[in-house]
């Protein structure tokens, strides 16, 4: 028999390939001779370079800088000509020094260092993992490294971060389009939010990275001067698309000026990974997350994973770990998974069962086993 175990991460816990290797040991602990295929996946966010990775792509590592200025290393996956990089890996919000949030200063200067290097080492298509940005500079600090030259009104070099911004009025493309000739952008994303406004990336997002209400009308006001020279310079105004808030601002960098391909995040991630064809011949699919609530409903691994393998002919049966649920078992039959094993039924001490996270996930796959695997047990 066959089982593919497709999870993501239990965030703070274990990585999606620990989770994955550990379910397969309860698996092989009931039939020792099951074929089980580990394919840990990712929503587009945190994870989904470890996902190539352990899709086959190589891993390059490389320096840069972090949201503040910071000398820091980052790495990204590789597979000929397509590169994969995590905004949060170079410019995320766990790249502050000692956590120290600045809402105006920050900058996404760091990622544009990495794609650059990609683009050197001669990629054609980028995929951009967006999420946990530190910053809200609309994506500015990103096409400054790529080569667009931002000046203040004495035609200076613009300092970085998005307060910054609104001393912009200078813009030129040039660079930047000569040297992103030919070369494809598609991007993870999994919020609709527009660049300003109520819901946009200062009003939703800014407070995240420490921005009171003064901070969020400057960023608001600076990220305006930003989307009008960005207007000005391509004929279109993106402002209101969805997704242009995301990450601060970068998803509308993204769209305006990389003329990226939004994607959701699950989806192009078991793209990267070939997870249609991981599917041929099995008879079960293990997927799952930390928490199994309401926002795994809106997009994320476990129910991807489980649309998926219902498209699959026939359609393959689904059952989900995780470290706890909220979902009712209609709302866990209409996204597609069978059965929910959560953690929390083996140890409802929460800091023991992360701390044993890996033993008790042994224990979950022995009982998936049991409950939907024919053949005899393994003694």
């Amino acid at each position: 028999m066959r089982v593919v175990i497709a999870p993501d991460k239990f965030k703070g816990c274990l990585t999606a390939a620990e989770v994955a290797t550990a379910v397969a040991a309860g698996l092989r602990d009931h039939h020792r001779h099951l074929d089980i295929v580990e394919v840990p996946v990712a929503d587009g966010g945190d994870g989904t370079v470890a996902a190539a990775l352990s899709a086959g792509f190589s891993h390059v590592e490389v320096p840069t800088v972090g949201p503040t200025g910071q000398p820091v290393r980052t790495g990204y996956a590789v597979d000929r000509y397509r590169a994969v990089i995590e905004l949060a890996q170079a410019v995320g919000l766990a790249r502050l020094p000692e956590k120290r949030l600045d809402p105006l200063g920050a900058s996404t200067f760091g990622l544009g260092v990495v794609v650059m290097d990609a683009l050197d080492r001669g990629a054609t298509e980028i995929v951009l993992g967006l999420g946990g940005s530190a910053s809200t500079d609309g994506g500015a600090g990103l096409v400054q490294a790529l080569g667009a030259s931002l000046t203040d009104g004495a035609g200076h070099a613009l300092p970085r971060g998005g307060g910054a911004l609104t001393h912009l009025r200078g813009l030129d493309l040039a660079a930047l389009q000569s040297r992103l000739a030919g070369v494809r952008f598609v991007v993870a994303c999994d919020v609709d939010n527009p660049l300003l406004g109520p819901n946009g990336a200062a009003a939703v997002f800014g407070p995240q990275k420490g921005a009171g209400p003064p901070e969020v009308e400057q960023l608001e006001a600076a990220l305006t001067v930003w989307a009008r020279l960005v207007a000005d310079a391509t004929g279109s105004d993106l402002t209101d698309r969805p997704s242009a808030g995301a990450a601060g601002g970068t998803g509308f960098a993204a769209l305006a000026l990389l003329a990226a391909e939004l994607r959701p995040g699950i989806e192009l991630v078991l793209d990267l990974v070939g997870f249609d064809e991981r599917l041929d011949g099995a008879d079960l699919v293990i997927t799952g997350e930390g928490s199994l609530d309401e926002q795994s409903l809106a997009g994320k691994a476990p129910v991807g994973v489980a649309q998926a393998a219902a498209r699959a002919n026939p359609p393959i049966p689904v059952v989900a770990v995780a470290g706890r649920t909220t979902l009712s078992a209609e709302q866990l039959q209409r996204a597609g998974i069978a059965r929910v094993y959560p953690l929390e039924d083996l140890e409802n001490d929460l800091a023991s069962s992360i701390t044993h996270a890996a033993s008790l996930l042994r224990a979950v796959g022995a009982t998936i086993g049991q409950d939907w695997l024919n053949g005899p047990p393994h003694a």
